[in-house]
């Protein structure tokens, strides 16, 4: 894993600019319908990244976003989606409660993008024959019933 490479993601108009440093913690699909709604895709290729490895280098005061699923009852945010509010060209999805960033694999230009499995894969609507372990849900080790589908 090399921690001193940096990769620099930025908007659609360029008014946002994001540094990542070192390798994602890990890549792979989700096909869960609030991900597909969000990037307008029949799957979302993401990469997690601590959120001490994120840095917003220019553009705060551009950015704004929405949580489709915050706790029930609590006003922790799970999934905050940013985008910039002048050209809408999505950001990150911060999930602050596993202290993790998504910058969506796309926006990274010059990133060697292996995924590991798909999550969510019990509501795809692009079957993917790679190969990777499909979970129902997700893993076990993040929260998930670590159930895996057939390809």
């Amino acid at each position: 894993m090399n921690e001193n490479v940096q990769h620099e993601v930025s908007c659609f108009c360029g008014a946002v600019s994001i540094t990542v440093t070192g390798e994602p913690e890990v890549m792979g699909y989700c096909h869960c319908d609030s991900c597909r709604n969000w990037s307008a895709g029949l799957t979302h290729a993401f990469t997690l990244y601590k959120s001490t490895n994120f840095n917003l280098t220019k553009g705060s005061d551009n950015i704004t976003g929405f949580d489709k699923n915050p706790v029930s009852g609590d006003t922790t945010v799970v999934s905050n989606r940013v985008w910039c509010k002048t050209c809408g060209g999505h950001l990150y999805i911060d999930h602050p409660t596993m202290g993790l960033i998504d910058v969506p694999a796309a926006l990274i230009k010059d990133l060697d993008f292996k995924p590991a499995f798909h999550v969510h894969y019990q509501e795809t609507v692009h079957k993917m024959k790679d190969g990777l372990p499909k979970f129902k849900d997700m893993p076990k080790e993040v929260g998930g019933s670590g159930e895996e589908l057939p390809e």
